[in-house]
């Protein structure tokens, strides 16, 4: 019900995120400011993610959850209904709220439901069902565009509520206390996980992902002189390089969940990084088109490497009998403020050194998230005839 959630959530996001600098700029506002709209949504998940980690922790995963999908419901709502550009801006800034909400409770879900031998694959399923939703989503929306800016809204508020009541129903046997007569366990705190040198190398790791994967990408691709729409091959071309990279990710993501639960976590984190770093660093030097769409799918590729080890990672330093609310909000923090200063730092490069400086410091990003998981220990734990163990290798000697 999780994976199916995240998909209609994927599609409803996609849905409305092509009109919504338009519906912005409906209101005589400028270009930035209709980039703000955008922006505030990433923020408030950001500015909001400590709290929604201290709600987890006092309220458990499954009400978070579903008051974080009724929040953006109500927030989606309320935007087709906005009269004026800062109503706009107050609607959609709420909605960032119950965003993170739902996604770091629904981390914290998976954590407590999913066998830790099959941690890779739920996460690389639940990483699916946003990709394929994320891929849908805007093609839906170019129709519902057609009926006014208002309609995708009002479709994605409704299939919210819908999603909520079927996951609050079908969740609501699922067992997430422990077992009669066994004292539940204190709920893991952020300081005792940084203490674990695998939590220490997924934050550093997940804001390089933020920075590339789920920042630059998105912002600096439509911008590049190749995409340029004076001389350039135009827009569409640059839609096609973004479904190429997204092309990557689902072939890398029917693999990698079986791979990450097979031969740890730590291994494909650093290959997902060091392959993302080849396929986005080069893109500055990509003069062609083929060129430059073979490597957003070598750069797809290994973001859907990451991606369900990174998950896999930090759901075993939580294990399945502890909260880990305040810990997953900051791992999602770390991703999300990578998000946000990525494109700022990198577009500021693109202006002053070129592109060719903005990917390439990109891919420097990314090494040094690989190189942070190299001293890191292996939170995979094995299973063989004399019982779970640990992987034989701890690298560092630590936690």
């Amino acid at each position: 019900m999780l994976i199916a959630a995240a998909f209609v959530i994927a599609i409803g996001y996609g849905l409305v995120s092509p009109v919504l600098p338009q519906y912005a700029r409906s209101f005589d506002v400028g270009v930035a400011a209709a980039s703000v709209i955008v922006s505030a949504f990433a923020f408030m998940r950001l500015v909001f993610a400590p709290a929604g980690g201290a709600l987890i922790t006092r309220l458990g995963e499954r009400p978070v959850y579903l008051a974080g999908l009724l929040i953006v419901a109500a927030s989606t709502g309320a935007c087709a209904l906005a009269n004026s550009y800062w109503q706009l801006l107050a609607y959609r800034g709420l909605g960032g709220i119950g965003s993170t909400m739902f996604t770091v409770s629904a981390m914290g879900l998976i954590v407590r439901l999913a066998p830790p031998s099959i941690r890779g694959r739920v996460s690389a399923s639940y990483a699916s069902a946003f990709l394929i939703g994320g891929i849908a989503g805007p093609i839906l929306g170019g129709f519902t565009a057609g009926f006014g800016y208002r309609v995708p809204f009002i479709i994605y508020a409704i299939a919210l509520v819908i999603a909520a009541g079927v996951v609050a129903v079908f969740l609501s046997g699922a067992s997430l206390r422990a077992e009669p007569g066994v004292a539940p366990l204190e709920p893991l705190s952020v300081r005792e996980a940084w203490d674990d040198s695998a939590y220490r190398a997924a934050l550093v790791a997940g804001f390089a992902n933020g920075w590339a994967n789920f920042g630059v990408r998105v912002a600096l691709v439509p911008l590049v002189p190749l995409f340029a729409a004076t001389g350039g091959l135009g827009p569409a071309w640059a839609g096609i390089a973004l479904t190429m990279f997204a092309a990557g990710n689902a072939v890398a993501l029917t693999i990698s969940g079986r791979l990450v639960d097979g031969y740890g976590r730590r291994r494909l984190v650093i290959l997902g990084l060091v392959i993302s770093a080849v396929g986005t660093g080069a893109l500055g030097w990509a003069h062609e088109i083929v060129p430059f769409l073979v490597l957003s799918v070598v750069a797809g590729a290994g973001a859907g490497f990451v991606n369900p080890a990174q998950q896999a990672a930090v759901a075993d330093i939580i294990g399945q009998d502890r909260s880990g609310g305040k810990v997953l909000a900051a791992f999602q923090m770390a991703t999300d403020s990578g998000a946000i200063l990525g494109p700022v730092l990198a577009g500021r490069l693109a202006d002053v050194f070129g592109f060719e400086s903005a990917f390439g410091v990109t891919a420097i990003v990314l090494l040094v998230g690989a190189a942070a998981w190299l001293p890191a220990r292996e939170t995979m734990v094995r299973v063989d005839a004399d019982g779970p163990s640990s992987d034989p290798v701890q690298p560092g000697g630590s936690r």
